[in-house]
Order: structure tokens, then C-alpha cells, then sequence
């Protein structure tokens, strides 16, 4: 039903198209159905005839990058290719997109050059895309490694499941692995409602507003009933908290990064480089008949090449951060983590698990009361 209403009527066409230039129609197809209204399709969305096309491939310019994705996307089997080339009758008597495929595989390595041409106008975009991931890594290592209110979270977990475990063969430790921040939710007081977190979050609270209101207030005189000064200091030590959400946005960030993805877009433009090499310097580069496309890629191409090759170097240097961040607060993991980032993604579970607590607790709240200092 799709294709009966909504799908290029390739007869029709063709039949509109012989009508135009008054020739015969044609008795056969050398491609397949349903490859010839494909082709038919794309080369109208082109919006350019073949001999613009052509011209654009012996130069080496004047194509979109829209344009170029459909080209791509005709690219000829090998059989295909035989067929068209080896064909000797009228041309006249081949359908539109067969004529079209055939006056582009007239032009030396017409297919390699629109890869080329495409290579060259997706580079930027792929450049800058791997290259703010790979600043989000780095950065979120960074964060991590100098976050100092993190590093008091963790103390203060540790401390607390060694208080817990007093007595017993858990007690004392000295470290512990991080995803065992994301069990603390899991332990429920007697009275079955209190989780290990809650109370955590609350006493970090409490300590951490107590020394910010000290901090603050310092010789001022302050106002206010015991309670109201407890709620105060309550309030910014539950901002102390709440902010670290903030102050670890990278990890966040990189948290849904795939490691695989990344490397493998190094990779394609790795390859596609390589392959802009094979045909600008060796299969295009002796015949004079190819020097404008030739001398329109060369600048790209040795601009590519110092890009890619920085873009190899920042992967290294930035999966090394990733290994000494890991290793830091994991110890030696070279067999045991399948996800290279696992730290970040238990890091920003963590985070989300301490933002439900404030954000309960900021319900239960009072409102802030004017403070009156003299």
C-alpha cells in the first residue's frame, strides 16, 4: 500500500522524461527494478543534472554535503558497473538513472572522488565532535581527582561503614571500591524508612552547615532561637551538597559517553584519510587529466593529515588520564572493568541518588527567615 501510494513511479517517470527529449521508450533495464528507482529517486533529489555533476567530480568542488550523501549512496556493485560500461547499444534507449550512473562512471575513479569530496566536507564536524569528547574526559578526570568535598564524602562513607561494622571482620578498612556508594540506599534502619543514605546526607549536612555558618558569621552577633540558627545551618550545608552535583558536570557528561563509538570514529577517519592518500597521490596523481581535482584536495589532505594525527594523540593521552583516574580510586583494574568509564557512570549514579535526598529534604524545609546582624 506504501509503495502503490507513496513510492516513485519509475515507468512514469521514465516515460516523462523520454517524453521530454521525444525518444523511443525503452525495451529494457539494465539494472534492477527496485535498484533503478533507488538511483532514480536520489539522482532527482540531487537537483543537478549529470554533466553538473561530472563537472563538479573533475573539479573537485561545487557539491553539498547533501548532495554528496546521495551520490554515496548510488555507488555501482561491480556487476553493475560491467553492465553499464560494457553496454553498446543507444544510449538514448537507457533510462534516466542508468544514463545517469553512466555518464559519472565516464570520469576516472568517479566514486572514490565523491568519498573524497565527502570526506573532506563532513571532517570539521567529525573533528570537533571528537575533540570536545575527548576535553569532557579530561576535564572530568580533573574534577574528580581535585574535587575536595568528594573526597570528604568518600571519608565520611568509610568512616561510617567501619563505625557500623565495628567488632567485626569488615571493620577498619582502609578503602573501599566506589561502587559501593551506590548500595548505601540499600540499607534501611530499624525503622524501615530510614536508608544508610538519608542519614548519611543529613549528618553531612549538619556537619558541613555547622562549619559554614561558623565560617560566615564569624564575630557577628546573629539573632534568631537555637532552632532557627540549626535551620539556617542546616539550609547551607544542604547548598554545600546540593552543589557538588554542579561542581562534577563533566563526569555527568562523560558518564554517557561509549568509549567504543569514540574510538571508532578515530578509526574511519583513519581510514578515510588513508583512502583520500591512495587516490589523490597515487591513482589520480600522473594523469594531467586529473589536475584540478588533484590540486583541490592536496591542501585538505595535508590539513587532515596533522588533524588526525592530533586526534590520535589526544585519544592516548586522554585514555591514559582515564586509566590513572581509575586506578587512583580503584587500584589496579586492567582485567576487571569491561567499561573503561564505569567510574564516572557509578560517580554519576551516586550524584543522582544524593540529589533525590536534598530534594526531599528541601521539601521539608522551612522557609529561609530574614537574618538580622548588628
Amino acid at each position: 500500500m506504501i509503495e502503490s501510494l507513496f513510492g516513485y513511479n519509475l515507468q512514469n517517470s521514465m516515460k516523462n522524461d523520454e517524453t521530454k527529449s521525444k525518444t523511443p521508450s525503452p525495451n529494457k533495464h539494465l539494472l534492477e527494478p527496485k535498484r533503478l528507482q533507488n538511483i532514480a529517486i536520489l539522482s532527482k533529489a540531487l537537483n543537478a543534472t549529470a554533466r553538473e555533476v561530472c563537472d563538479a567530480l573533475i573539479l573537485g568542488k561545487g557539491l553539498s554535503l547533501q548532495q554528496l550523501e546521495a551520490l554515496v549512496k548510488m555507488v555501482p556493485t561491480k556487476e553493475e558497473e560491467d553492465k553499464l560500461l560494457s553496454y553498446k547499444g543507444q544510449v538514448d534507449e537507457l533510462g534516466f538513472a542508468e544514463k545517469f550512473v553512466r555518464a559519472m562512471l565516464s570520469i576516472p575513479f568517479a566514486f572514490q572522488r565523491v568519498e573524497a569530496m565527502l570526506y573532506r566536507e563532513a571532517f570539521e564536524d567529525e573533528v570537533a565532535h571528537l575533540s570536545n569528547s575527548f576535553t569532557m574526559l579530561e576535564e572530568a578526570c580533573k574534577e574528580l581527582r581535585s574535587s575536595k568535598f568528594f573526597l570528604k564524602l568518600l571519608e565520611a562513607v568509610l568512616k561510617t561503614g567501619n563505625r557500623m561494622n565495628v567488632g567485626t571482620t569488615r571493620g577498619g578498612a582502609r578503602a573501599f571500591k566506589l561502587d559501593a556508594l551506590l548500595k548505601l540506599a540499600d540499607v534501611k534502619g530499624t525503622d524501615g524508612k530510614t536508608t544508610l543514605l538519608h542519614f548519611f546526607v543529613q549528618e553531612i549536612i549538619r556537619s558541613e552547615g555547622t562549619k559554614a555558618s561558623k565560617s560566615i558569621m564569624g564575630q557577628k552577633r546573629e539573632n534568631g532561637t537555637e532552632e532557627e540558627k540549626e535551620e539556617d545551618c542546616r539550609r547551607m550545608g544542604l547548598k554545600l551538597v546540593s552543589d557538588l552535583s554542579a561542581e562534577l558536570c563533566n563526569v555527568k557528561k562523560t558518564a554517557t559517553i561509549d568509549l567504543s563509538v569514540l574510538a571508532s570514529s578515530v578509526s574511519n577517519l583513519s581510514t578515510g584519510l588513508a583512502n583520500m592518500q591512495n587516490l589523490v597521490r597515487g591513482l589520480l596523481c600522473e594523469d594531467e587529466k586529473n589536475k584540478s581535482f588533484v590540486i583541490s584536495m592536496k591542501w585538505f589532505l595535508n590539513y587532515a593529515e596533522r588533524k588526525v594525527q592530533d586526534l590520535h594523540g589526544d585519544e592516548g593521552r586522554v585514555m591514559s588520564r582515564v586509566k590513572e583516574i581509575t586506578e587512583y580510586f580503584h587500584g589496579d583494574v586492567t582485567n576487571e572493568e569491561s567499561n573503561p568509564l564505569q567510574i564516572f557512570v557509578i560517580v554519576r549514579d551516586f550524584l543522582e541518588m544524593i540529589d533525590n535526598v536534598c530534594n526531599d529534604l528541601k521539601k521539608s524545609m522551612k522557609p529561609p527567615r530574614a537574618i538580622c546582624v548588628e
